[in-house]
């Protein structure tokens, strides 16, 4: 599932470049090519299109990003700060009995 998000991710981001390159901030862009049809309104209608295609691909990115977090964080186990720390250590050995050997050192005999 996670991998299939991410890959229409990548298709979508392609896509919306391929549509912002389309684009010139002044008018022309691919809609310049279309000048003979003019009288149309061919110019207007791709400059439209252009515009809505950027508006839709762009919240579908965000859209299909959110939920590729959420299907990576549903997925994963958490933190392990909750889990008790389990010591292997042996209680023989690691504690002394230091107090005990201070008082058998200060007792007069």
């Amino acid at each position: 599932m996670y991998t299939a998000l991410t890959v229409i991710i990548l298709i979508i981001c392609a896509l919306l470049a391929l549509v912002v390159l389309a684009q010139n901030p002044k008018g022309g862009g691919l809609a310049a090519g279309f000048t003979g049809a003019q009288q149309i309104g061919g110019v207007q209608r791709t400059a439209d299109f252009l515009e809505k295609a950027t508006w839709t691909l762009s919240g579908a990115l965000m859209v299909l990003c959110l939920i590729s977090a959420g299907v990576q964080g549903a997925g994963s186990t958490g933190s392990n700060l909750d889990d008790p720390i389990e010591e292997t250590v042996d209680d023989a050995a690691a504690v002394e009995d230091v107090p005990a050997k201070e008082a058998e050192e200060e007792a007069p005999e």
